[in-house]
């Protein structure tokens, strides 16, 4: 900076330090100037945006988002980071439209699905979730993570043998990916069918 003019590079590069220590006030405000001298680069915006997501600022996030995708609609990080923002303050409806675009867009794109999937079950629209589960499964080559989401939405449809059927064939793929159905519904450890499956494939060391 003391050697050359200010160049959107310079303070970009300073800002991602930042971001990387975790002082996401500096790296924001570093982002700001470089988003000064180059208003038309959608990623800047992005940038700013995603330091008011790790401090869970999701309203002040929506605003820079908001920018960004005025100047590139259809990309998918942004759109994804919107339906994020939109899931966290209960605007369920609005985080669908967004998560629906990003799987639009990057139909094998394994993260797309899963934030569209949790949306659609946060929001209880169960029946259309099961709908995407699948979808998703047929798309991304059967992952194993469908078949634990699959478990949650069964279980919340009330089908507890289907349920029990995709949490066996999710164990036997990826048990260690139990995780994911455990973030989505904690409460489904409750259920001693579920203990039961989760018990069986820790004596076989598995997970």
């Amino acid at each position: 900076m003391e050697l050359s003019r200010p160049e959107d590079v310079i303070y970009e590069a300073i800002g991602h330090c930042y971001d990387r220590m975790k002082n996401f006030a500096q790296a924001r405000f570093y982002y700001r100037k470089a988003s000064h001298l180059n208003q038309e680069d959608s990623k800047l915006h992005y940038k700013v945006a995603c330091t008011y997501v790790n401090e869970q600022q999701w309203t002040a996030a929506i605003k820079h988002l908001e920018t960004a995708l005025q100047i590139h609609r259809l990309q998918p990080e942004y759109n994804l980071a919107m339906g994020e923002c939109k899931m966290q303050l209960g605007q369920h409806k609005e985080a669908i439209q967004y998560f629906s675009q990003v799987v639009r867009n990057r139909p094998r794109n394994v993260a797309g699905w899963e934030a569209l999937i949790r949306c659609l079950y946060h929001g209880e629209f169960y029946e259309e979730a099961l709908e995407q589960v699948i979808a998703a499964g047929k798309m991304t080559d059967d992952k194993p993570v469908f078949s634990f989401y699959s478990t949650a939405i069964y279980f919340a449809l009330g089908k507890s043998k289907e349920a029990l059927l995709q949490l066996e064939k999710a164990m036997q793929k990826a048990p260690r990916l139990l995780k994911k159905l455990l973030d989505l519904n904690p409460a489904l450890l409750r259920n001693p069918l579920v203990v039961d499956i989760v018990a069986r494939y820790k004596r076989n060391r598995s997970i």
